[in-house]
C-alpha cells in the first residue's frame, strides 16, 4: 500500500489507505509496539466493503511527525484522530477502530465528540473507567504491566533499543504466545521505533510517561483527557484475545463495561489469540469488524 500524507492538528500525518475515496471513513489506530501496517489486512476488507479505510502512524511514529508541543497524552492522540477525520471526511460519515493505545485514543475521541463517529470498534484495552478500577486490585495484571513502570525510568531509553530492540521482540512473544509476526513487518516496525529524535522510541515511551504523570500533562487538555472516562454513546464492538499476555482477559467484565456503553456494546473473546488478535486471527476478527461497521 502507498504511504500518503496529510496535515492534521499541526502534524504531517502519514497513513495507508484502501477502498473508494468517496466511501465512509473507517479510521484505524494502532498501538504499541506497533505501526500502521498492522491494519493492512483489515484495510483491504473494509475497502472491499465500501469504506475509505485509513490507518495512520500515530504522532511520533515515523513517518508521521513528532508532537509539535512534545505532548503525548491520550487527549492529544484523540485530537489527532478527530482532526484527521475532519480532514479526510469533512462533515461526512465516519467509524473508528482502535487497538491498544489506539483504543485509548478512540475512547477519548468518542467521549470528547460523541457525535463524530457512527460506530466504534476497540481491541485489547477495555474502557478506561472500568479498567482503572480493576487494574490496581489485580496482582496478576500489575505483573503483566511491568513494562509500564520500567518505561518511567530513563534506563528504558537505553535498554529497549539495545540489541535491535530485543525487548520489543520479547513483548510480542509474551503478549501473543505462539504467534510469530512476519520478519519484514517487524523490521519496518523497528525502523519506525529507531527514527531519530524527537520521533522514534523516545516519542513512543513518552505515551507511558504522560500516562503515569512522569511527564506533566497540559492543563489546557484536561477536559479532553477526562473525556476518556466518559460513557461512549456510539454502538461499540469490543474484542479481546483469550490468551492476551499484556492485558489479561480477566480485565474484561461485560457487566462493568455495559453501563459505560449506553449506545450498545458487543463483547467478543477471540479464542486462539493474544494481544495482537487482529494479526493472529484475522479470519475471526476482520469479518466481525466489517459486519459490525456495516450494520
Amino acid at each position: 500500500m502507498e504511504t500518503r500524507f496529510v496535515e492534521a492538528h499541526g502534524i504531517r500525518v502519514a497513513y495507508l489507505e484502501a477502498g473508494p475515496p468517496d466511501g465512509p471513513l473507517a479510521l484505524c489506530l494502532h498501538g504499541f509496539p506497533d505501526h500502521a501496517p498492522t491494519w493492512e489486512g483489515l484495510l483491504g476488507d473494509l475497502g472491499a466493503a465500501g469504506f475509505r479505510a485509513v490507518a495512520p502512524w500515530l504522532r511520533g511514529y515515523a513517518p508521521s511527525g513528532a508532537a509539535p508541543d512534545g505532548n503525548y497524552e491520550a487527549a492529544s492522540l484523540a485530537l489527532d484522530a478527530l482532526a484527521l477525520t475532519d480532514a479526510l471526511a469533512p462533515g461526512g460519515d465516519a467509524v473508528l477502530v482502535g487497538h491498544d493505545w489506539g483504543a485509548i485514543a478512540a475512547y477519548t475521541a468518542a467521549g470528547h465528540r460523541p457525535d463524530r463517529f457512527r460506530r466504534l470498534v476497540t481491541m485489547a484495552v477495555p474502557h478506561p473507567a472500568s479498567l482503572m478500577s480493576r487494574f490496581l486490585s489485580s496482582p496478576d495484571q500489575l505483573q503483566r504491566s511491568w513494562y509500564i513502570f520500567f518505561f518511567q525510568s530513563p534506563l528504558a531509553d537505553v535498554v529497549v533499543p539495545a540489541d535491535d530492540f530485543a525487548v520489543v521482540d520479547k513483548l510480542w512473544r509474551d503478549w501473543s504466545p505462539g504467534f510469530t509476526p512476519d520478519p519484514t513487518f517487524m523490521r519496518a516496525l523497528k525502523d519506525t521505533l529507531a527514527a531519530p529524535a524527537p520521533a522514534g522510541f523516545g516519542a513512543a515511551v513518552a505515551y507511558y510517561r504522560f500516562m503515569l504523570g512522569t511527564l506533566p500533562g497540559d492543563p489546557a487538555l484536561a477536559g479532553v483527557q477526562g473525556a476518556g472516562l466518559a460513557p461512549v454513546m456510539a454502538p461499540t464492538l469490543y474484542l479481546h484475545g483469550a490468551d492476551d499476555g499484556c492485558m489479561g482477559v480477566d480485565m474484561v467484565v461485560e457487566a462493568e463495561l455495559a453501563p459505560l456503553h449506553p449506545g450498545g456494546l458487543e463483547v467478543g473473546i477471540v479464542e486462539g489469540a493474544g494481544h495482537f488478535l487482529h494479526l493472529e486471527r484475522p479470519d475471526a476478527v476482520n469479518p466481525r469488524v466489517v459486519e459490525f461497521l456495516t450494520g
